[in-house]
């Protein structure tokens, strides 16, 4: 039987001038993050919260972006790292390099694409098969208090009665090939100019099942992995999706207005934090309660 772990507790220092200074926990503390689709809004918001406490190291695969983004974070301990993450050893090679640079505290995986960005294959590969790519790649470098955090979708919460393909989601490591495939076969039974749309949202339901799937062999080492999923936020992505989709979501959503991305940013950064130590597991959704408010016919509608 496993034994339960209770959470430790410091004592306070008998002599408060032994208690460490400000210095000391900065240096105690600086430990790395890393942010994939990091010259984004999203990842370069969270990315700046981040650097209040970590190395950083931003990923992302536009290099004149990239090297802006760093620019803006006006760090000494922010690092780059050109990284597609549809591509097994391009991922590998962040993974290498991040490694390097001290204990991984956290990796907020945020890079991904939306329907009007790709092809439906190319969605797939960099949506799902990306979240594949850094769990195996990180998983081996995290460790007890770290935590790998997905960028899902409120598009990846399907109803309960669509059929998905979850007969390749349990394969998706050993055969990415039948993940994409099976994604792409779904997608393929809807109109054409749905068709993308579609496999963005399959692509992000596989990132919801597989952070969940992840739960119990990161846990074994007292990491976390957690999703978050984002509804309409005001975003390079959500402005080029703001005729597709997006600006109708944030319209018809609950509080009836697209999301800050200072907003998603403190959430992001909040659950990859020690604050967040006991969850895991689980998907948070963050969609201006579109969710809880929309019916079908306003599903039916956007989709049209």
């Amino acid at each position: 039987m496993r034994d339960v772990r209770r959470p430790t507790q410091q004592d306070p220092p008998e002599n408060p001038a032994d208690a460490p200074n400000d210095d000391d926990r900065v240096s105690e503390e600086r430990s790395t993050a890393v942010v994939t689709g990091g010259a984004g809004g999203m990842g370069l918001a969270v990315a700046r919260l981040l650097a209040e406490r970590h190395r950083v190291v931003l990923a992302d695969l536009d290099s004149e972006a990239l090297q802006g983004a760093a620019l803006r974070l006006d760090s000494r301990e922010v690092e780059t790292a050109l990284c597609d993450v549809a591509d097994e050893t391009s991922v590998e090679r962040l993974a290498s390099l991040a490694s390097r640079r001290g204990p991984i505290a956290a990796v907020i995986h945020t890079a991904g694409i939306s329907p009007q960005m790709g092809d439906p294959e190319r969605i797939v590969r960099v949506n799902a098969l990306g979240t594949v790519h850094i769990a195996i790649a990180f998983r081996n470098l995290l460790g007890a208090g770290s935590c790998l955090l997905n960028v899902a979708s409120s598009a990846g919460h399907l109803p309960a009665a669509f059929p998905v393909p979850r007969h390749a989601y349990r394969v998706a490591e050993t055969q990415p090939d039948r993940l994409v495939n099976a994604i792409m076969s779904r997608a393929s039974l809807a109109p054409v100019r749905q068709r993308a749309g579609l496999a963005y949202a399959l692509s992000k339901h596989f990132v919801i099942w597989y952070s969940r799937h992840l739960t119990g062999p990161l846990g074994a080492v007292g990491a976390r992995v957690l999703s978050v999923s984002p509804g309409s936020f005001d975003t390079n992505m959500g402005r080029i999706e703001d005729q597709h989709g997006a600006g109708e979501l944030a319209r018809r959503s609950a509080l009836g207005r697209y999301g800050a991305i200072d907003e998603i940013a403190t959430v992001l950064a909040f659950a990859a934090s020690p604050s967040s130590g006991y969850l895991t597991g689980t998907d948070i959704l963050v969609d201006g309660g579109a969710s809880a408010v929309m019916t079908w016919r306003d599903a039916l509608a956007l989709a049209r």
